[in-house]
């Protein structure tokens, strides 16, 4: 019990659980200078806005590193939508989010980092957690969990 729930914590806090998510953003965005495995990468770093708080914002003198991979899943022309898959490297707070508005393409109803138009386009924020997946502690397996996207 509680051996596991330290092993958990420390496997997060050193970076060994690896997470990916889907979203769908407002837009059509195209991935520029993908690698070779089609990813791309933004490599912003984030502070907290502080007189803002909980918002976080970009900020080349002050901010955290954060690098977020990402690649594109699907267009939805007719609704102008793109629904993407995303790969925290770092794992700062609100990081998906503030990335992608910073591509200017927010998540659709992201009530923090969206405009008016983009919020009222979905009921929810339309960000999942796909998938998790890290070291057994025995084996080294790395088991993965999934959850099937609801959206």
């Amino acid at each position: 019990g509680a051996q596991a729930q330290r092993r958990l914590s420390l496997a997060f806090e050193q970076r060994e659980v690896h997470k990916r998510y889907v979203a769908v953003v407002d837009g059509i965005l195209n991935a520029p200078g993908e690698t070779p495995d089609g990813w791309a990468v933004i490599n912003l770093p984030i502070i907290v806005d502080w007189p803002n708080r909980p918002l976080r914002i970009i900020d080349a003198a002050m901010g955290k590193p954060s690098v977020t991979r990402w690649r594109v899943l699907s267009h939805d022309e007719a609704a102008r939508t793109t629904r993407l898959e995303l790969e925290p490297v770092t794992g700062r707070s609100h990081q998906l989010r503030v990335h992608l508005k910073a591509l200017g393409h927010p998540i659709l109803g992201d009530t923090l980092y969206a405009d008016a138009r983009v919020q009222a386009r979905a009921p929810r924020l339309l960000l999942h957690a796909s998938s998790l997946s890290l070291a057994h502690p025995e084996n080294q397996e790395p088991p993965t969990f999934e959850s099937a996207v609801p959206f």
